[in-house]
C-alpha cells in the first residue's frame, strides 16, 4: 500500500480540507480493492451453479485475485515511484475496470479466473499509492494516525460489506452484477483522481527486482495452489509433495536473492525488529480469520440452511457494523495511547467470535451466529490501525514505505490462505456434513485472535501517542 521512497516535501503544505479530500479519494480506491476481495464470497454458490464448478474451482475465483494482488503490491509501489504515482494509480483503475467487464462477461470458469487475476494486477497498482499519498499528506503524527484509522475503516467496511452488497446485487440482477458494480465506481474514481490527486514521484527511481518478484509470486502461488488442490490430489501424493518442495525452494530462493541485491524488492532487515515481524504475522492472521469466516458462513447458510444469497449476505451485516464503528475508534485510540490497547481488544473479540461458532450446527439459532459475526467484525475493526502503526512506527520515511507495502502484502496473503484453508476443509463435503467439517475452521479463527493477544505484547508506544502516554 505504501511505496519504497516517500515524496520530497512540498514547498507549501496543503490545507486540511485538501489533505482530507485526498484521503477520501484514496479511500475510494481502497474500497474497490477491499470489496472485490470479499464481494464474490456470497455469490460463490450461484457462480458454481452458473458455471458448473465445485468448491475447489470457486476457491480459485477468489484466490486468483488475492494471490496476484499480494505478489505485485511491492513492485507496483516501485513503479509508482519511478513513473509517477497518479499515472500508475490511473492505469490501475483502467486495468481494474476493464478486468471487471471481462469478469461480468466470462463464459467459463477458466475465463473468470483469468479475468480475476487481471483484476488483481489492477488492484496492486491502486493499493501501494493510496497509503503512500495518505502518509505523505499527513505530516502530523496524530493526524496521520486518525487518517490511518479512517483509511482502515473504509477498507474494513469494504471487506465486511462486500457480502452484503454482493447478496443484494445477486438477488436483483444475478451473480454477474457483482462485477458490473465496479464500473461506475471506477469512472467516479478516475474523475476524482484527475481533479484532486497531484502527480508525485519518489526522490529517486529504484531499480526493479525482477528475480525477486518472480520468486515471490511463485512462492505465493504454489503455496495457495497446493492448499486448494490438496483435497483433490491427496495431501501425500507425489504431485502435492512436488508442490511443497517447489514452494519451499521458491521461498528459499527469494530470501537468498533479496539478501544479495543492493535494492531488494523487500527489505528483509525489517524482520529483525520483533514488533515489525509480529505486526506482519498479525495482519496475516486477521485476514485469515476474516476470510475463513466469510467462506464458511456463506456455504453454511446457503448449502446447509438453504438461504438465499441476499439472506446470507444480510447475515454478515453485524460484521460490517462492528468493523465500521470500531476502525475509526481504533485509529483514535492509537493516536492517543499507542497500538497496544486496540490490539488487545481485537484479539479478545476475534477469539470470542471464533469460539462461539465452534459448535455451529444446522439448528444453531441465528442470534448466536449474528452475535459471533458482530464479535469478529469488532475484532477486525480494532486490528488494522494498530497493526499498521506498529509496522511503520519508529521508522524513517525511506523504510516506512516498504514496511507498509509488506504489511499490505501480508493482508492479501492472509486472504488467499484463509480462502484456501476453508475451501480445503469443505471440498467434497455434503451439505448436511458442512458444520462438522467446518469446526476446525472456527478453531482457526479463535487461534488467530489469540495470536493478536500475543502480538499486543510487542506493540510498543510510539511518537503517535499523544503526549508520549503509554498504554
Amino acid at each position: 500500500m505504501a511505496t519504497h521512497v516517500m515524496t520530497a516535501p512540498a514547498t507549501a503544505e496543503p490545507s486540511a480540507r485538501r489533505r482530507w479530500t485526498v484521503l477520501a479519494v484514496c479511500a475510494l480506491s481502497m474500497f474497490l480493492v477491499g470489496v472485490d476481495t470479499t464481494i464474490v464470497n456470497v455469490g460463490l454458490p450461484e457462480i458454481g451453479r452458473g458455471l458448473g464448478t465445485g468448491t475447489r474451482g470457486l476457491a480459485w475465483v477468489v484466490d486468483a485475485y488475492t494471490v496476484v494482488l499480494a505478489g505485485l503490491l511491492v513492485v507496483s509501489g516501485a513503479l509508482a515511484d519511478r513513473f509517477g504515482r497518479r499515472r500508475v494509480f490511473r492505469a490501475g483503475l483502467v486495468v481494474f475496470g476493464l478486468a471487471s467487464l471481462a469478469c461480468a462477461l466470462a463464459p467459463s470458469l477458466g475465463a473468470l479466473v483469468a479475468a480475476r487475476a487481471v483484476q488483481g494486477i489492477g488492484a496492486s497498482m491502486l493499493s501501494p499509492v493510496a497509503l503512500a499519498i495518505v502518509v505523505s499528506a499527513m505530516p502530523d503524527p496524530r493526524e496521520r494516525a486518525r487518517a490511518i484509522g479512517v483509511w482502515a475503516a473504509v477498507f474494513g467496511l469494504s471487506m465486511a460489506a462486500g457480502p452484503v452488497t454482493g447478496g443484494a446485487l445477486i438477488a436483483a440482477f444475478g451473480w454477474r452484477s457483482v462485477f458490473w458494480f465496479n464500473v461506475p465506481v471506477v469512472v467516479l474514481a478516475l474523475t476524482l483522481v484527475a481533479l484532486f490527486v497531484p502527480e508525485s514521484r519518489g526522490q529517486r527511481a529504484r531499480r526493479l527486482d525482477l528475480p525477486g518478484q518472480l520468486l515471490l509470486t511463485a512462492a505465493l502461488g504454489l503455496t495457495v495452489g497446493v492448499l486448494i488442490e490438496g483435497p483433490r490430489l491427496g495431501w501425500g501424493s507425489p504431485a502435492a509433495l512436488t508442490g511443497y518442495a517447489l514452494a519451499g525452494l521458491a521461498a528459499a530462493g527469494f530470501v537468498a536473492v533479496e539478501q544479495r541485491r543492493p535494492e531488494p524488492l523487500m527489505d528483509l532487515g525489517l524482520f529483525r525488529r520483533p514488533a515489525f515481524t509480529t505486526a506482519v504475522l498479525g495482519a496475516t492472521a486477521v485476514f485469515v480469520a476474516l476470510n475463513v469466516t466469510l467462506l464458511l458462513t456463506t456455504l453454511h447458510l446457503q448449502h446447509t440452511r438453504g438461504l438465499t444469497p441476499l439472506a446470507s449476505g444480510l447475515a454478515t451485516l453485524p460484521m460490517a457494523l462492528g468493523a465500521t464503528v470500531c476502525a475509526p475508534w481504533s485509529g483514535s485510540l492509537v493516536g492517543r495511547y499507542g497500538p497496544r490497547r486496540p490490539l488487545l481488544l481485537a484479539g479478545a473479540f476475534t477469539t470470542a467470535g471464533g469460539l462461539c461458532l465452534v459448535g455451529l450446527g444446522r439448528d444453531t439459532g441465528m442470534p448466536l451466529l449474528l452475535g459471533a459475526h458482530l464479535l469478529i467484525g469488532i475484532g477486525f475493526g480494532f486490528a488494522n490501525a494498530p497493526l499498521t502503526n506498529t509496522a511503520v512506527g519508529g521508522l524513517p520515511p525511506s523504510r516506512a514505505g516498504v514496511a507498509g507495502a509488506i504489511t499490505s502484502t501480508a493482508r492479501q496473503v492472509g486472504s488467499a490462505v484463509g480462502i484456501a484453508l476453508a475451501g480445503a476443509l469443505v471440498t467434497g463435503v455434503a451439505p448436511a456434513e458442512l458444520p462438522g467439517a467446518s469446526r476446525a475452521g472456527w478453531w482457526l479463527v479463535a487461534a488467530c485472535g489469540l495470536f493478536l493477544l500475543v502480538a499486543a505484547r510487542w506493540a510498543r508506544p510510539t511518537a503517535t501517542a499523544a503526549g508520549g502516554r503509554k498504554p
